[in-house]
């Protein structure tokens, strides 16, 4: 008799959910993976359970890792004053990568958006003027997505910090529309050097 496949399709369809795998390459994947299970598979799932268990948000600024506080808010290197203000996680990735910031971030986790009822107090933005005001913040550069959500919340954070702080935001290089996590690394570091006053 046949064994079952009721745990690999699981697993297909579990991969299958996540973004850029579709149920085709989801399946050549998991065959991947089973095929190496003892190089790839094994050390994955080990990992994958100690991930689950220990990720977190970092509490001063929205990173994960996986302590309270995240590698880039202890870094006293990264103490320069600057404070670079994203959506999410994907975006300060993607800004870590291109290597040309070297001050700390606020991850706002998302954008104001009155259709979806996102306002201030869903996002970070109460705990970035604090930020502001704490660690001595001399520049706070908006490095938001360039949509309609991302312009209306940079907008938005110029009229509650304006005056206390130098803003900045992306310039060049960025497309309208355009998402960070998609850019490459040039384009972002060319944003982030011809950044100009809001």
């Amino acid at each position: 008799m046949a064994g079952s496949t009721k745990d690999i399709d699981a697993l297909i369809e579990l991969m299958a959910r996540l973004p850029g795998l579709g149920p085709r390459s989801a399946r050549r994947a998991v065959l991947h993976l089973i095929r190496k299970r003892a190089l790839l598979l094994t050390p994955l799932a080990d990992l994958m359970g100690q991930v689950a268990a220990t990720a977190r948000e970092c509490l001063n600024c929205g990173n994960v890792g996986t302590f309270d506080i995240c590698d880039i808010c202890t870094d006293e290197r990264r103490a320069t004053g600057e404070l670079c203000v994203v959506e999410d996680v994907a975006d300060l990735w993607a800004m870590e990568r291109s290597g040309v910031f070297k001050g700390r971030y606020h991850v706002l986790g998302g954008t104001l958006s009155a259709l979806d009822g996102v306002g201030p107090e869903e996002l970070r933005i109460p705990r970035l003027a604090d930020r502001v005001t704490a660690e001595s913040i001399s520049e706070v550069i908006l490095a938001l997505n360039a949509t309609i959500d991302g312009q209306t919340t940079a907008h938005y954070i110029a009229d509650q910090l304006g005056g206390r702080v130098r803003l900045t935001s992306l310039a060049q290089g960025v497309p309208i529309g355009g998402e960070l996590d998609y850019l490459d690394d040039g384009t972002i570091s060319a944003a982030m050097r011809a950044r100009k006053d809001l």
